[in-house]
């Protein structure tokens, strides 16, 4: 095995940049909490809510723009099987980003929530807010896991290194800097690293589109020349399959532009992958598709079409650009587990230094997780899918009931929970090779490879839009329990002392506010604070908010009203 010195030089470069910045930030981010007074912890998961619209937009884009997004797009793009047709996550992705800034940014923000888990404690209770810890864990799991396996197969091209350690190493050096330094370091360094993954790609994209050995992408992508045409198919059977994924991941305008534009470097290099004759290259007769390495497809092309100047240093800066998406990644699900399970829920006393703690010991520990399930799966597209499939079916339906439906209750979320995931988990799952026990209208046997075993399996997969209606299922649920259980203990039907879960009749003695509580419970969102806002953008919608001194005109207007009110939970403190 040739170990290329050129490639190790270059990936060294970039990650002592990445690494340089990352602590740069972190004592940045140390000297700003204590110039500021804040806590450290809330320094470390918001930034003191100070970003800044420059750097709030790049750090978004790069959120998104990770090893998922650009291998993941490559490598459907390349498929036969796929191709342009069926790489929905980019327009998915940025549209994602227009809705979430129209309708959650501002009223999330306006409450001075932390993290995502914040509303949910506030209305459901510390019990409900625990629960739905899980499928946003696993989503942040997933999400990662496919930046790092998009990360070690690049690096795997760039030194001829075993693709396991390849994704050990990287998993390291994103852990480290976000270890040290919380948002800013993962901020800053986002920065440096979407500047990289541009750069480095469109510098490759002319030297591969003119390699002697690929054939015109225009024309490859109407006619079969090497395999099928890589603009894709979407089959009259498929249409529902279709809508159901891209609403899986729709869930702000700045980085819905970016990610859009980071994308298109991605698709050509997919559509060069499926116009080159891989026998005219030193890759060899077989096709990457053919040897099961389709989703490295965007690092062969690279390392292949184009000089070794170019492949060195293209290969490098996305080395060190994809890991932009995992340090956010765990850094978000850190944050929910110090702040919403361990603090809010077991240990409400805790310091401030404890909390910091725990932060650093579970940035570890979720990175560690990541790293594994990276290590025993088959495929980045997969794993891109599924922490969207989680945060679609059960998150964001509760997101939509707990801010937009006035009177929504602990007895409701439960109900909705189960309703999701019961349909969704019945619809069984290809990628994990779970087999479905409920056999949605369409449902199909198809031959795919085991992503462990390259051993071709029969597979059930559901044409029927199964997730969208477990998504529908789960927000009905939610409401429709929530008002029975109402009707049923204000009624008199039911006796107040089998409300078990203190849901209903508490809110009628009183207004609870208790650690878990940021505003008082029935205090639901209104209508007035969908309008856009001109505030400062931060990394996720866990860091999405902003300090009351950093907000525009209106909304202090709002908040000095409310201070102002005898009954404003802020009005004893001032």
């Amino acid at each position: 095995m040739t170990v290329h010195i050129e490639g190790i030089v270059a990936l060294a470069v970039f990650y002592l940049l990445i690494l340089a910045v990352g602590i740069w930030a972190a004592w940045k981010n140390k000297n700003s909490g204590q110039a500021e007074g804040t806590d450290r912890s809330e320094t470390i998961m918001v930034g003191g809510r100070d970003i800044g619209l420059f750097v709030g937009g790049f750090t978004m884009t790069a959120t998104w723009v990770g090893g998922g997004y650009i291998n993941g797009t490559a490598e459907y793009v390349y498929l036969p099987e796929s191709g342009l047709a069926w790489a929905q996550a980019p327009f998915g992705y940025a549209l994602s980003l227009v809705v979430g800034g129209l309708f959650f940014a501002k009223p999330m923000r306006s409450r001075g929530y932390v993290t995502m888990l914040d509303p949910f404690q506030q209305i459901y209770g510390k019990r409900m807010g625990g629960l739905l810890f899980i499928p946003a864990l696993m989503g942040e799991i997933f999400w990662s896991a496919a930046i790092l396996s998009a990360l070690g197969a690049t690096l795997s091209v760039i030194v001829d290194i075993n693709i396991n350690m390849s994704v050990v190493l990287s998993a390291c050096i994103a852990i480290f800097y976000t270890l040290v330094g919380g948002l800013y370091s993962v901020a800053y360094t986002d920065v440096v690293q979407l500047f990289c993954i541009f750069l480095g790609l469109w510098v490759s994209v002319p030297f591969a589109l003119n390699h002697p050995a690929v054939t015109d992408i225009t024309v490859t992508a109407v006619k079969h020349v090497y395999q099928a045409p890589w603009r894709g198919v979407i089959h009259r059977d498929d249409i529902w399959t279709w809508i159901d994924n891209f609403f899986l991941l729709v869930l702000s305008f700045l980085a819905a532009f970016g990610c859009l534009i980071m994308a298109v470097p991605s698709v050509l290099i997919g559509a060069i992958g499926a116009s080159t004759d891989w026998n005219q290259t030193e890759y060899g007769p077989i096709p990457p598709k053919d040897n099961g390495k389709a989703d490295m497809i965007l690092p062969i092309v690279l390392q292949h079409l184009c000089p070794p100047f170019v492949s060195f240093f293209g290969l490098g800066a996305v080395s060190a650009a994809v890991m932009s998406s995992a340090d956010s990644s765990i850094l978000s699900a850190s944050s929910m587990f110090a702040r919403n399970i361990y603090q809010l829920a077991f240990r409400q006393s805790a310091s401030d230094r404890e909390i910091v703690w725990v932060m650093r010991i579970t940035i570890f520990v979720f990175g560690a997780l990541a790293t594994v399930m990276a290590l025993v799966t088959g495929t980045v597209y997969g794993l891109w899918y599924l922490s969207s499939d989680l945060v679609y079916v059960i998150i964001f339906p509760q997101l939509l009931s707990v801010l937009f439906v006035k009177g929504t209750n602990t007895y409701g979320s439960v109900a909705g929970y189960l309703f999701g995931m019961v349909l969704r988990i019945g619809g069984g799952e290809p990628y994990l090779r779970m087999p479905p026990f409920i056999y949605y209208p369409g449902w199909i046997i198809e031959q795919r490879e085991n992503p462990m075993t390259k051993v071709m399996d029969d597979v059930v997969v559901q044409k029927f839009p199964f997730k969208t209606i477990s998504m529908l299922a789960s927000f009905l649920g939610n409401v429709a329990f929530s008002y029975l259980a109402k009707y049923l203990f204000e009624s008199g039907k039911l006796s107040h002392k089998y409300d078990f879960l203190d849901a209903v009749m508490s809110k009628h003695s009183e207004e609870i506010m208790d650690k878990t509580t940021l505003v008082p419970r029935g205090n639901n969102i209104g209508l007035s604070e969908m309008a856009p806002v001109k505030s400062r953008l931060s990394v996720t919608l866990a860091t999405a908010f902003t300090r009351r001194d950093t907000l525009p005109k209106e909304a202090c207007a709002t908040f000095e009203e409310e201070d102002s009110s005898p009954d404003s939970p802020n009005h004893d403190a001032e």
